[in-house]
C-alpha cells in the first residue's frame, strides 16, 4: 500500500508507508536523568466554541493521554507553553488542569511539574504581576505539584531593566514553599519575550539569569531553557550552583545536551518527548546504564522530526504535536483548542507524518495511514 503526499512545492510524490511499529513497552522511572514531557491538551471537538472563546477540553483524553506518559515512566510538564498557555488555553483552563493532572498524577504515583505564569492579566504594575504569580504558585502547590515558575508576557513589558527581574523572582523565591524550576523561554516561542532577564543581549541576561540563582541556590531545583542555542546552554549549564539542575528546552539537540560531556549533562524538559514519549523513555533507559552510544543511536534520528515540528514560526510547533497524537491514535479527532490546526500547511502535516512513521512512532501505522488520507482527501488529495 502506498499513499501520495504533496512536498513543498505542491507536487504529489508515492509514500508506502512501514508495517509494523517500534516495539516499545512501558518501563520504570530514570535513574541517571529527570526528564519531563511538556504535554499537550485535548480539545472536546463537539463544544460550541470560536477561536476567541475559553478553550474547550476534553478532560478523559487530555488525562488519558497523560497516564500514557508516566506508564513510560516520564515525567509530566504540565499547564506549559505545550498545553497552549497564552495560545488558546487562559488561566482558569490552566488552574483546572492543574488540578485535575496533579490529582491524576497522585492516584497513579507520577511525577508532575506545573506552570506559573501571570496570564490571567494582560499587563500591570510590578505589585500586580508579583500578585498575579503569587496566586498562580498557590494554585500549584495546593494541588500538591512541583512549579515552575514561567517567563511573563506581563513581565517583559512592564520591567525597566534587570533590577525589576531580580526584585520580582527574589520574591517569589523567598515564598516558594519547595524549590522551583525556572524558565527561559526564547523569542522564537513567544515574541513577547523578546529582551526577556532585562536585556536584548543574551549575554546580559544570562547574567542577570545567573544572579537570580546564586541568591536563592535552596530555592532552584533547576532552571528549563529553551533558547535553541546547544553551546549557550552548555556554558550556562556550567556556570551553576552546586545542586543546581538543567533541564535543557532545546529540541533542536537534546541528544546531545541529555547525553552529556565531560563537564556534565542537562536533565530534560521537551515538548517533543510528547510525540517520543516511549521512544525517549527507551533511550533514557538504555542511557541509564551508560550506554551513551546506544541513547543517542536511538534519539538521534528523531531529530529530523523534531527540527521539521519546531521549524519557524516555533510557536506553532503545538500543532504538529496534537497532529501527530491523532494519527497515533491518542484522541479521535484533529482540533485544537483555539482552533490552532490550522496553524500548519498540509505540505507540513505530510513531511510530519512521514517523518513520524519513518521513525515507528505509531502504535497502529494502518490507523495512522488512514487518518492522513482522510484529512488529504479534505484538502482536495484523492488517492
Amino acid at each position: 500500500m502506498t499513499i501520495q503526499l504533496p512536498d513543498s512545492k505542491g507536487t504529489l510524490r508515492t509514500y508506502e508507508p512501514r508495517q509494523e511499529p517500534l516495539a516499545l513497552t512501558p518501563g520504570t522511572p530514570f535513574t541517571s536523568r529527570t526528564v519531563f514531557s511538556a504535554a499537550h491538551v485535548v480539545a472536546d471537538p463537539y463544544a460550541d466554541v470560536s477561536p476567541d472563546s475559553p478553550a474547550a477540553v476534553d478532560w478523559d483524553a487530555t488525562l488519558a493521554f497523560r497516564r500514557h506518559l508516566w506508564s513510560h515512566g516520564l515525567g509530566v510538564a504540565e499547564a506549559m507553553d505545550t498545553a497552549q498557555r497564552g495560545m488558546g488555553l487562559d488561566w482558569a483552563g490552566a488552574a483546572e488542569l492543574i488540578r485535575r493532572s496533579a490529582a491524576e498524577a497522585h492516584g497513579v504515583g507520577g511525577r508532575i511539574a506545573c506552570g506559573v505564569g501571570t496570564d490571567q492579566i494582560a499587563g500591570g504594575t510590578l505589585a500586580e504581576i508579583r500578585a498575579a504569580y503569587e496566586e498562580q504558585l498557590a494554585v500549584v502547590e495546593e494541588a500538591g505539584a512541583q512549579a515552575v515558575l514561567m517567563a511573563s508576557r506581563a513581565l517583559a513589558a512592564a520591567a525597566r531593566g534587570p533590577e525589576d527581574y531580580l526584585e520580582t523572582y527574589g520574591h517569589l523565591l523567598r515564598q516558594a514553599a519547595e524549590p522551583v524550576i525556572l524558565h527561559w523561554l526564547g523569542p522564537m516561542f513567544d515574541p513577547a519575550l523578546e529582551g526577556y532577564w532585562g536585556s536584548p543581549d543574551l549575554d546580559a541576561a544570562t547574567g542577570t539569569f545567573l544572579e537570580v540563582i546564586a541568591a536563592h541556590p535552596d530555592k532552584v531545583d533547576g532552571i528549563k531553557v529553551s533558547l535553541l542555542d546547544a553551546r549557550r546552554e552548555i556554558d550556562l549549564r556550567r556556570r551553576l550552583p552546586q545542586g543546581v539542575r538543567c533541564y535543557t528546552g532545546d529540541d533542536f539537540d537534546y541528544p546531545e545536551l541529555i547525553a552529556g560531556d565531560e563537564s556534565g549533562f542537562s536533565h530534560a524538559l521537551l515538548g517533543i518527548f510528547d510525540p517520543l514519549g516511549p521512544l525517549a523513555a527507551e533511550a533514557v533507559r538504555v542511557l541509564d546504564t551508560g550506554d551513551t552510544g546506544g541513547f543517542r543511536a536511538l534519539l538521534d534520528p528523531t531529530v529530523g522530526l523534531s527540527r521539521h515540528l519546531f521549524r519557524a514560526p516555533t510557536r506553532f510547533y503545538k500543532t504538529g504535536v496534537v497532529f501527530l497524537a491523532w494519527l497515533a491514535g491518542h484522541q479521535s479527532h484533529f482540533a485544537m483548542v483555539g482552533g490552532l490546526q490550522s496553524a500548519r500547511s498540509l505540505p507540513h502535516f505530510a513531511r510530519a507524518y512521514e517523518l513520524a512513521d519513518g521513525l515507528g512512532l505509531f502504535p497502529d501505522p494502518k490507523l495512522a495511514e488512514e487518518r492522513m488520507k482522510n484529512l488529504l482527501s479534505l484538502y482536495g488529495v484523492n488517492q
